[in-house]
């Protein structure tokens, strides 16, 4: 039988389990109070997370997740573009930060004339601004002879809101509306206030 090492000195809870290994006893000693705090926390937080994301789906999964990181990613690049092109105004047009900023906009400043359908005079006789909707367009239909209607105003009424909105608004305006379009689309230039007509 193994010789035992010496013993310190013993309270009633530091008895060695009667084990050794390679000389070295091991005292039978209840764990730290921190220690089991920190495992019995550790058991209740992965069961909220569980409970939370796995099972009542109320957070955001890993993909929801990780698709709102891209966007926003694809977001901060698109707004550090220098000038503007038609194909960055189209990329624009396709990402959900931008779309939801510029009806925002749009709801805030262009509903009195467009109206919220952006259908504008197609769709009530009464109202002020041609529509948005369809191929038709009075001052041209790409996206960036829009920025450069919306920026400047036109001479039948619509006031310049370059001043008022900034570019980063007008761009998000515009790719709101652009929205409602596809790239490519035949874009035809009309005299009369039916744009937007099909």
């Amino acid at each position: 039988m193994s010789e035992q090492p010496p013993r310190p000195e013993q309270g009633p809870e530091d008895a060695l389990r009667p084990h050794t290994f390679d000389g070295i006893g091991e005292y039978d000693k209840r764990l730290p109070n921190w220690w089991l705090w920190t495992l019995y926390l550790t058991i209740a937080f992965a069961f909220v997370y569980w409970f939370y994301y796995f099972t009542t789906r109320v957070g955001p999964d890993d993909q929801t997740r990780i698709t709102r990181e891209i966007s926003r990613i694809e977001t901060a690049k698109l707004a550090s573009i220098g000038s503007l092109t038609d194909e960055a105004l189209w990329k624009m047009s396709r990402n959900t930060a931008f779309v939801e900023a510029g009806r925002a906009t749009f709801n805030a400043n262009c509903v009195t004339c467009h109206l919220a359908s952006l259908r504008g005079k197609d769709e009530n006789p009464g109202a002020v601004g041609a529509s948005l909707i369809g191929t038709k367009w009075i001052y041209g239909g790409k996206p960036v002879e829009i920025v450069g209607t919306v920026t400047k105003g036109t001479p039948r009424g619509m006031p310049p809101w370059g001043p008022v909105l900034g570019t980063r608004r007008i761009t998000e305006v515009v790719a709101y509306v652009l929205s409602y379009h596809e790239p490519g689309e035949p874009v035809e230039i009309v005299a009369s206030a039916v744009a937007g007509m099909k």
